[in-house]
């Protein structure tokens, strides 16, 4: 046992039904599993489990779950009810080591029965968890992760739960769809696609609304405009386009309005990514020096300056001329991949 971190249960949570059983059996298992991958607390095993798990409060026995073998601080458990028309969830974390407290989460979940529900529930019950557990740390179960997949014939962007689950298509342009950015709010998705501008198809800045389900309008350049990223107060976003003949760096208002020239240089600048900690500074990939080579700039296009070098402690990963830069964390220097990376919201993890 880890005696640094939270020990804790997830008992099996009770189906009040037989149709119930399945959905019982997902949520209790998604809870388990997003909060052992959170990582900051410790686990206890099912099979060190009291043969007879609570599914309300009243039936919560404290020493049978802080005794040998489970020795829980903390017991999660619940129950669930179905219908054809609705799923209900009850659901309760208890400090077991403090018999007087009330209940440290307590929630009722309602919605359609389905898996994709049932799992949003769970997800949502275990970042509660990981909050309380954390003084207000936020969890990513909850998070999706954008993606690109050509599953369908043409490469779309897609959406998956943080663990790989849910996998469904947001886009159908049945073109060519690539680097899909999230907004701070999750709110929209900021992607490359191929798009037709002046009679022909280049490549362009594509906006989609999660909240409506839709693309929603955003200004078609001249030229190739690709590889957009959002500033981290989702005002702005910047990207790299030849709408004025060389690839250099735009930034806009969130509507693609107002486009203002960041980098003039004798050589492509794209992949931009902004300091998610200040909203300062943006990172982008350029080869003005003859190769791709990471460089910063001040967020209005002021004092540029390479950070490909030893004194940076930077490292450049090449394959061909594909090269993307990203922050590894709040404040630290930039390193770059041949993928394009994304953050979660505690910037802690990467999917790529």
């Amino acid at each position: 046992m880890d005696a640094n971190k939270p020990r804790l249960a997830i008992a099996d949570f009770a189906p009040r039904s037989d149709p119930a059983k399945p959905h019982a059996s997902l949520f209790t298992q998604v809870v388990r599993d997003d909060l052992q991958f959170s990582g900051i607390l410790e686990l206890a095993s099912p099979s060190f489990y009291p043969p007879q798990p609570p599914s309300v409060p009243a039936e919560l026995k404290y020493s049978v779950w802080t005794d040998p073998p489970t020795n829980a601080n903390f017991v999660g458990f619940g129950n669930l009810s179905e219908s054809t028309a609705e799923v209900a969830i009850e659901a309760w974390l208890y400090d077991v080591r403090n018999p007087s407290a009330q209940a440290v989460v307590g929630k009722v979940y309602r919605g359609a029965p389905t898996d994709a529900q049932v799992r949003k529930f769970a997800h949502q019950f275990a970042d509660e968890i990981i909050s309380k557990l954390s003084g207000g740390l936020p969890g990513v179960a909850s998070t999706q992760i954008a993606f690109v997949s050509a599953r369908t014939g043409a490469k779309e962007i897609w959406v998956m739960d943080y663990d790989g689950s849910n996998q469904r298509p947001l886009t159908s342009l049945k073109s060519i769809s690539l680097t899909p950015r999230w907004s701070p709010d999750a709110s929209r998705i900021a992607f490359t696609c191929f798009a037709p501008n002046l009679g022909l198809t280049s490549a362009q800045i594509c906006m989609f609304s999660m909240d409506t389900g839709k693309i929603v309008s955003f200004p078609r350049f001249r030229g190739t405009n690709i590889t957009p990223a959002w500033s981290p107060d989702g005002t702005q976003v910047v990207f790299s386009s030849s709408m004025q003949g060389n690839p250099e760096l735009y930034v806009t208002d969130v509507n693609g309005g107002r486009p203002k020239r960041l980098t003039i240089a004798n050589g492509a600048s794209m992949s931009p990514t902004w300091n998610p900690k200040t909203g300062q500074t943006i990172v982008f990939v350029s080869d003005r020096g003859g190769t791709p080579q990471i460089y910063q700039m001040n967020s209005d296009g002021t004092s540029t300056a390479n950070w490909t070098s030893p004194t940076k402690a930077m490292s450049l990963i090449r394959r061909g001329r594909q090269t993307a830069s990203c922050w590894p964390s709040v404040g630290a220097a930039p390193t770059t991949t041949t993928t394009f990376t994304s953050w979660t919201p505690r910037q802690n993890r990467l999917s790529s």
